[in-house]
């Protein structure tokens, strides 16, 4: 084998190692220190590990199948218990936000949630107002937040946000517009359409299981379903 051509599988051996190295770290980052943001968490990881090349950055669904594997490996014994709470707390939440047809995302549905996690919903309602009065009147003390979104490959938009504790949960709602039913944000892991789940589908994933195969399965019915 030729010197150069030795360098260069060696090089690519140590780009591959070093981008184990970020994912694992930024996995841990996220579960024991409650980071969300994957950029973020991979960009710690990074400086924590010394390593300074962009090549060696792991993309966002090797840190999610990290994650999953530190959970697996750490919080065998606790975190599915912390996700079943957070999808019973998910369930009664759209069922008091009916009116505004809430759909289930983030890591309370993929199945990753944790002790950091939110119950992230999507609530649909051309008049963002409409939520706020509906929490004041029901008594619901909230914070108030904009986040931006991508609609698509080239766009991206702000969204109203309201943050809300009950039983000691954390809950995080995006204002979308009513015709944001027909089409989910972007995914920050793969770019592609968020999953979301009505309420109906949640309850089936309660019933069902909580595994990958249980998730995929229930949104494809539930996608027929219509």
């Amino acid at each position: 084998m030729a010197r150069g051509e030795h360098h260069r599988i060696h090089a690519s051996d140590r780009q591959q190692r070093n981008r184990l190295r970020v994912a694992q770290e930024a996995a841990r980052l996220m579960s024991e220190h409650g980071i969300r943001d994957f950029h973020r968490a991979k960009l710690k990881a990074a400086e924590r590990l010394g390593i300074l090349d962009e090549q060696a950055l792991p993309r966002n669904h090797e840190i999610e199948q990290a994650l999953r594997e530190h959970q697996r490996l750490f919080q065998g014994g606790s975190q599915p218990q912390l996700l079943q709470e957070r999808r019973e707390a998910a369930v009664e939440a759209m069922r008091f936000l009916a009116r505004f047809e809430p759909r289930l995302v983030g890591a309370v549905l993929d199945g990753s949630a944790d002790a950091h996690s939110a119950v992230c919903l999507h609530v649909f309602s051309d008049d963002p107002d409409a939520v706020h009065r509906y929490l004041h009147e029901h008594g619901v003390p909230f914070e108030t937040q904009t986040r931006r979104l991508r609609t698509s490959r080239d766009e991206q938009a702000e969204f109203p946000v309201l943050l809300f504790a009950a039983d000691a949960l954390p809950f995080d709602l995006t204002v979308l517009p009513r015709n944001a039913l027909r089409q989910a944000p972007l995914d920050r892991v793969d770019e592609k359409p968020m999953r979301r789940a009505a309420l109906a589908a949640v309850e089936e994933l309660l019933d069902s299981g909580d595994g990958p195969d249980d998730l995929e399965r229930m949104l494809a019915h539930a996608n027929r379903r219509g």
